[in-house]
Order: structure tokens, then sequence, then C-alpha cells
């Protein structure tokens, strides 16, 4: 039965424990049902047929109270043991599916629908406590407590211990029947909730798009339609549970019927019948409680469904495969700032074509580099490579002397800050969102880091400052004061290492200065790669590199490339010398250079940088087919 998956079981560890316990109180349960119908049995036979008084009958009926107090306080051990062990499989799992979230990283994790997502981390693991709480526990004790019965009944009545054992089957084979069809119908209910789920979380955040494009009276018509769907779905599933229940209930009430109709006719026949009054009783008072388990295990059967149907969903997520560990994970030495390089470096998405196709690069310590190409050239893809979210599908990139591949992710995500395009900032108060650069840092720290990214006028006024709360993805703030809240975070983290994505996309003039003076102060001393998509940022940096068809097409200073006739001065011209982001213009190099050409000669030195670090050496230039003479 797939209801009972190996692999949904195992995920009780070290809760067994609990779960265990709470089978064993129930079993107890179960033992002192039996004593505690004998007992009775036993007062009522002395009450009625050997008249007995209540003075006779005090201590039958102390241990009788007794009995039901403790059948009462077992109940209570294995309900509130199964439900503590429960909690604990279910936040051990849900801490796991985060984990794994957070170890596959954005690039895996972005195929799938934030919404289901969500869904299965919060509703799709509740729907597990039921399943431990409730199902494990029963299915163990329709098993057991029926056995305990049958082993007091036979030795008193083999007759009636015969009708029990034949009778019990009949429940959890209807159980078994109805499994796959209650099965599929609980199934098509979750993928119903989980397409609710992101359908929901989608037009939340698409609102402000939808009610400027009109359109929001259309999405009401949606999740109309969305909502009856699930309804519908649900109430498919009700349907069958309620069923179920009215069938199994009908079971065990003709079983029990069938007993206690066996037991009067031998009562009536006398002494012929073989059975006195004292021990009919008590196989009748037992019959109920020994088809109790099973029904139980009935009422219950759906829960154990909607837990391992949800656990599917939870599987798929944890069998995301994560990005290729560091091997041999060892510690490494690089210089401060860092030296890297990219030995034809290949990558493909998928099946696609190949979005980098060999790409040779070389980064000096402490230099300011500046990516550039069309969309789709692979800008993305070599600063994903260097966040470790991504590995080279051949190639290899280097640190100094060590290889990437070797340095563990964690630690060398240490050394790089990251600005992206579009930062996240979390809804939390403005100290907090920059102190994520440098959990450890003070206030101080805090406040000298938004000082230098130009960030501490605008915060201080903020209805409360540094403790003012942003709300969701920074919803206080415009798109300048969101970067800036970036940039502050780089400044605290003082990582050698600076990766950035256009930090000035989308931004006002005013901004963009700002936002442009902040980033050069944070790269002094740095090494650098910056995705540029804009003129003003690129021609500040100390090299450029184009990325055109996977490769890098040329390397050098702006002035240089600006005035070679390559591809780097095409896309000024197709991008009205602003915006560098623009799409192919021409498969080749009309200049009669090869790609490689740029690195035959020394760049000229740029006027606006004086730094030694503008004289790009031969030796240092890549060129798409290879390194140049010189390259290490």
């Amino acid at each position: 039965m797939p209801y009972l998956n190996p692999r949904l079981l195992r995920q009780a560890g070290l809760a067994w424990a609990g779960l265990a316990l709470a089978t064993g109180a129930g079993l107890a349960g179960g033992i002192v049902t039996v004593l505690q119908a004998r007992a009775l049995s036993r007062a009522v036979t002395g009450a009625f047929l050997e008249g007995r008084g209540l003075q006779q009958s005090q201590a039958a009926l102390a241990w009788l109270l007794a009995l039901i107090l403790a059948r009462a306080g077992l109940a209570w051990v294995s309900e509130t043991s199964a439900g503590r062990a429960a909690i604990a499989i279910k936040t051990g799992l849900r801490e796991r599916l985060f984990k794994h979230i957070l170890e596959v990283g954005p690039q895996h994790i972005q195929e799938e629908r934030t919404g289901e997502i969500v869904g299965t981390v919060t509703e799709g693991i509740e729907a597990l406590e039921a399943f431990f709480s409730q199902y494990v526990p029963q299915l163990a004790l329709s098993a057991l407590v029926p056995l305990s019965i049958l082993a007091f009944i036979f030795p008193i009545d083999l007759l009636s211990g015969l009708v029990l054992l034949l009778t019990a089957p009949l429940i959890p084979l209807f159980m078994v029947l109805i499994g796959s069809a209650a099965e599929e119908l609980t199934r098509r209910q979750w993928k119903s909730f989980s397409r609710m789920s992101a359908f929901f979380l989608d037009m939340i955040q698409g609102m402000t798009t939808l009610k400027i494009l009109g359109r929001s009276r259309e999405q009401i018509e949606i999740i109309q339609k969305v909502s009856e769907n699930f309804r519908d779905k649900t109430m498919s599933v009700l349907r069958v549970a309620f069923l179920s229940a009215l069938v199994l209930e009908m079971l065990a009430t003709l079983s029990t019927a069938i007993v206690a109709v066996e037991i009067g006719l031998r009562l009536l026949a006398g002494a012929s019948g073989g059975l006195t009054f004292e021990h009919a009783f008590f196989i009748l008072i037992l019959a109920p409680e020994f088809y109790l388990p099973l029904r139980l295990l009935g009422s219950r059967f759906h829960a154990g469904i909607g837990g391992a149907v949800a656990a599917r969903r939870i599987f798929e997520i944890l069998d995301l495969p994560l990005p290729a560990k560091s091997v041999p994970e060892k510690p490494a030495a690089w210089p401060s700032p860092p030296e890297i390089a990219f030995e034809n470096v290949t990558y493909a998405y998928g099946d696609e074509q190949a979005n980098l196709a060999g790409v040779w690069l070389h980064i000096l310590p402490g230099q300011k580099l500046a990516l550039v190409g069309p969309s789709g050239a692979g800008k993305s893809t070599v600063a994903k490579m260097l966040l470790r979210f991504i590995e080279p599908d051949s190639g290899q990139i280097r640190v100094g002397s060590a290889c990437l591949r070797e340095i563990p992710a964690d630690l060398w995500r240490e050394q790089i800050a990251w600005v992206p395009q579009n930062p996240y900032l979390f809804n939390d108060t403005v100290a907090a969102n920059i102190r994520m650069g440098k959990p450890s840092a003070g206030m101080d720290e805090v406040i000298e880091a938004a000082r230098q990214a130009q960030a501490n006028e605008f915060i201080l006024s903020l209805p409360h400052g540094y403790h003012t709360v942003l709300g969701e993805a920074g919803a206080r703030l415009s798109a300048g004061q969101t970067q800036r809240i970036a940039l502050a975070r780089a400044f605290l983290k003082n990582a050698p290492l600076l990766l950035l994505d256009e930090p000035t996309a989308n931004l006002d003039p005013d901004s963009e200065d700002a936002v442009l003076n902040s980033t050069y102060r944070l790269m002094s001393g740095k090494t650098a790669l910056i995705l540029a998509h804009r003129l003003n940022t690129a021609r500040r940096c100390d090299q450029l590199a184009v990325l055109w068809d996977g490769t890098v097409a040329e390397t050098g200073a702006h002035e240089v490339l600006a005035r070679r006739g390559g591809q780097y001065s095409r896309m000024i011209s197709a991008g009205t010398a602003i915006d560098l982001d623009v799409s192919k213009t021409t498969p080749g190099d009309s200049s009669g250079q090869s790609p490689g050409d740029s690195a035959a000669g020394l760049p000229e030195k740029r006027e606006t940088t004086p730094t030694a670090q503008t004289e790009f050496a031969a030796a240092s230039m890549q060129t798409p087919s290879g390194p140049a003479k010189g390259m290490p």
C-alpha cells in the first residue's frame, strides 16, 4: 500500500521512542479493557445471580473504578506521546526541507513554483502530524489489541473466538478496496490545493501590475474557478471518507451483532450451549472493544492517505539534486584581493545550446573588470559560477593557485560581497537588513556602512530610523534606496571580492550618481566583477570583457575598445551610448579582427583612472580559443 511508504515511516528517526510509547500505552489500555470487562462481568454475576449485596461488592467496584481510571490515564499517555512524537517529526522534517532548499540554491529551486513550495512547507508538513500521531500508532494497535483480546477469549470459549477472528478481516479488507480510489482523490485534491496556493501568491506579488493593466476583475473570476475546483476535489474526498466510515461502522456493528446472536442462542440452549452467563457477558462486553481499534483505523485511514500524498511532494523537493560538492574539500590559499581565471569554461542549461562555449577570462588582484554583452550572452552564468550556484560542465575556474571547485562553497562565499540588480530586502528593520552582511556587527558599524553607501541620510528620515520595518521586499523604499541598502551590506561585509550586477539599473539620474559614487568607493582595494548594462558603469572600470555567443570576443580598456570598431563599439552605437544590454546586431566582427585579436597588443592607459592595473598585459589576455601567450 503506497500510504505505508517505508521512506515516509523512516522519517520518524529518534521520535520512534515516542511512537513506541504511544503504541505500548495503547496496548496496555487494551489489556486493562479486558480486565475491566472481567471485573464488570464478575460484579454483575455476583449481584444478580449469586445475591451479593453492596457491602460484599465494594472491593470489586473499587477495582473496577481503578481500572477505568487506569484506562483513561493510558489513553492520555498514548495520545500525548504520539502527538509529541509527531510534532518532533514534523519539526525535524520541516528543518530538513528548509535546509535542502537552501542547499539546492536559487538556480534549481527557481524552476519550481514558489506558491507550491510554500504550500508544501506549510500545509504539506502539517498533514504529516495526523499521519504520525493518529494513523501510525493506530495501525499497530489495530493488530495488537484484537490479538490480545483473542488471547483472553480463546481459553474461555473457542467458538466465540473463531467468530471474532473470522469477522475481523472484513474491516481492513474494505479499507484496502477503497484505498486506491481514496488515494487518487486525495492526490487530486492536493494538486488542486498546490495550484491554488501558487496562483494566490502570483496574484498577490503581481497585484500592482494587475491593477495598472486593468486585469484585476479577470483575476477574481479565475480565483472563483480555482477555488471552486479545490472545493469540488475536497468534497469528493469527503464523500468517500464519509461513505467509507458509514460502511466500516456497519461492518463493525454487524460483526458485533453476529457475536451477540451466537452467544444469546447458546445461553438459551442452557447447559448444552457450553457457556456460562459470566463468560457470555464477559465476551459480549469485549466484542465492541475488539472491533474498536479497527473502526478507529478506518476513521483515521484518510489521515494516513493525506499524509502519504503530501509526503510524495515533500520527497520530490528533497530529491532535487544538490550542486556538486567541493572535491576534495581541503584548505586552499589565495591572495587577497583574489586573482581569478576562467580556463576554457563551458556550461549549458539542461539540453539547451551551450550558454558558455569556452570562456577564457583573467581578473588580476584588485582589478575592476566590467563584463558586457547582449542579453543571453552568459554574463549571469559567469556570476552564478563565481557564487557557486552552478558548476562548469568542463574547464575550470582558478582562484590564485587553487581550483574553485576544491574550495568549500560556504568558505568561498564568505569572501564575496554580492550586489544584485534587484536586491531583496526582508520584512525586518533597516539595521537587520544591513547586518545580514555581517551578523555580528554592532550598531556603530551598521551606521558607518550606511554612511559609506550614502544611505544614512534617508534612513534617518524614516519613521523609526534604523529600527524601521521595511515591509516585504522593502516595500517602503524606492529602487535607489533599496540599492543603497544593498551597498551598505557590502560595505559592512568588506569582502575582498565584489560581484555587482548593474547597480544603477532602473535608477533616476540623481540616484544613479549617488549609487555609482558609493559603488566605486566600495571597490577600492578589492577585486571586482561588474555585469555592466550601462556605459557609465562600464567606462569607469579598469578593463572590459565582451561576451558574445558564449565566448569572450574582446577585452581591453573602454577607450581602446570603443575605437576598435569591434563588438563593443557596435554595442555602444546600437545602445545609444547608454544601454549596453542590446540584442546582437551582427554575427561576426566586421573590423577584420578575430575575436581574440584584442590580445595582440597592450591597451592604452585610461586617463580617468590612473592606476597600474589599467595596463592589461598581453600575457593576461584571453582568446575564445585559448589563453594568449604567457598565460599561466
